[in-house]
């Protein structure tokens, strides 16, 4: 599966329910992914906003590809997740 392949980054902050709803799917699939809080980083939160173009969370990368927001169409086609 092409999702277990995937390095995925979350770009994310603890208060944001739609960052756990993203963390949440992702795991229902069986994807890994390295969890970056930008509330309590503020480096990170400025690579996630040089990267994006946003200030708002989530940000999702999926190798090196940048997905604002929970969008689980793209998501699904950039880990290769058929649905």
């Amino acid at each position: 599966m092409a999702a277990a392949k995937s390095r995925v980054v979350v770009y994310s902050t603890a208060a944001c329910p739609w960052c756990h709803r993203v963390k949440d799917w992702l795991s229902e699939h069986g994807v890994k992914y390295e969890e970056v809080d930008v509330g309590a980083d503020s480096a990170k939160a400025q690579e996630m906003i040089d990267k994006s173009g946003q200030m708002g969370v989530p940000v999702i990368e999926v190798n090196g590809q940048i997905i604002v927001g929970f969008d689980e169409a793209k998501l699904r086609f950039a880990l290769g997740i058929k649905g």
